[in-house]
């Protein structure tokens, strides 16, 4: 019998368990604070538990790679569910801080498979524009799901309901199971590219210098776009706006600009969109680094259009432009990224401590001296973007006469299952 590939389906599918990722990031956020009065963590042991959900991620983002043409993204998609599942009941359940660690590194890992297997799967069942279109659609779920998943933690939070933490990670469950739901019984695309199951050819492909030098950048996009949203509701707290309000504008305005990204794109090119981005970037990080009160919201829409497309162009530029490298290709790029947030984050806390020695000696107590150090480290992290401007530039002009050659979508319809 023909199978074919119900591509709307499994699109879905992975959106919902992109959901589920961005749910994983935004409720355990959420319960923190809960989590460490009633099972006696302290800071330094939270941030080990956090520490596990970007450790668990990169692993098997590369990992599912390396094996994505070998065992095909549905096998990737049943260990992200076994993953998401054990990890999910592990933490309800957790009697301390050993099964949280690991809990949390099963969630990552589920996590990290859900953007091996997902990325070169909608890759696979689009081309062209409607790839780019799909691509930013999918990653549209990750802001958008921070953003409910932050309204649910605070609604049912202590200000609100109060209900116990533990209430908060079922509602994780909710999006798991719809997606394995709608995974069951699928015909998965098979890969368009007939080298791609060559881990041979997708190593030589990554160590071209274009590839590389997207490598770098990745690094450089993720901590632009990670790096102050990790901070600057903390610190946009003690100038007078609200942290909740703030991420859920950015994630929000982010959310609706990947919905419609894909006209943007194909009107500016994928390197038009990237230096962009990187200008916009670089003027909300200088924004939120010195104004205050509600100006911090109008930082935030700079922001917010500045990374939106970051994440999903980066990986959609490897797709279309270093198509060899295939879905090891487009995994390492993603691993880079959070392996480059997981890296910076000391980082940045060691330039808040630093600057708050320096304030303090300058005679600064309390909210000022807080709002002063913040700041002062957000105005170090403009060169993220500052650096990816001159980049981008440069990879504009390289790549204005290397335009994509686009492929007939109707000779990539429905494909049948490997």
């Amino acid at each position: 019998m023909n199978l074919t590939v119900n591509q709307t389906r499994l699109f879905y599918a992975s959106c919902f368990a992109l959901i589920t990722t961005a749910f994983s990031f935004s409720i355990r956020a959420g319960i923190l604070a809960q989590l460490g009065s009633e099972l006696n963590l302290s800071a330094e042991q939270l941030g080990f538990i956090n520490s596990m959900w970007f450790l668990g991620f990169p692993i098997s983002m590369i990992i599912g790679g390396l094996v994505y043409y070998s065992v095909g993204p549905k096998t990737i998609m049943q260990i992200a569910f076994l993953c998401h599942l054990m990890g999910i009941l592990l933490t309800i359940y957790a009697g301390g801080y050993t099964t949280l660690l690991i809990s949390t590194f099963l969630i990552g890992i589920g996590n990290g498979c859900t953007e091996a297997a997902c990325n070169p799967m909608i890759a696979d069942m689009y081309s062209g524009i409607t790839m780019n279109k799909m691509l930013n659609r999918f990653h549209m779920w990750f802001p958008g799901g921070i953003v409910v998943g932050s309204l649910i933690s605070l609604f049912m939070g202590p200000e609100n309901l109060n209900l116990p933490w533990q209430a908060q990670i079922w509602v994780i469950l909710i999006p798991t199971l719809i997606y394995a739901f709608l995974f069951f019984g699928q015909t998965f695309p098979k890969a368009k590219m007939a080298d791609s199951t060559s881990l041979g050819s997708n190593f030589w492909a990554m160590l071209t210098p274009l590839y590389i030098f997207m490598f770098c950048c990745m690094a450089l996009t993720a901590i632009s776009e990670f790096g102050p949203q990790q901070w600057v509701g903390l610190i946009m707290s003690k100038s007078g706006a609200s942290p909740l309000l703030i991420l859920a504008l950015v994630t929000g305005l982010m959310a609706v600009g990947r919905y419609f990204g894909g006209p943007i794109i194909h009107r500016l090119d994928q390197t038009g969109v990237l230096l962009g981005g990187a200008i916009f970037a670089a003027i909300g990080i200088y924004l939120f680094s010195s104004v205050t009160g509600p100006m911090a919201y109008v930082a935030a829409v700079f922001f917010a259009i500045g990374v939106c497309y970051f994440w999903p162009t980066m990986i959609g530029f490897v797709a279309e432009r270093i198509p060899a490298s295939g879905a090891l290709g487009m995994s390492v790029m993603g691993g880079v990224g959070m392996f480059s947030t997981s890296i910076f984050q000391p980082i940045i806390g060691g330039w808040i401590d630093a600057e708050r020695v320096e304030k303090q000696a300058a005679g600064l107590t309390g909210d000022a001296l807080e709002l002063a150090a913040g700041q002062a480290t957000l105005a170090k992290m403009v060169t993220f973007p500052g650096i990816l401007i001159v980049a981008f530039i440069g990879l504009y002009i390289f790549m204005r006469n290397r335009r994509p050659v686009y492929v007939d979508e109707s000779k990539v319809a429905q494909q049948p299952q490997l």
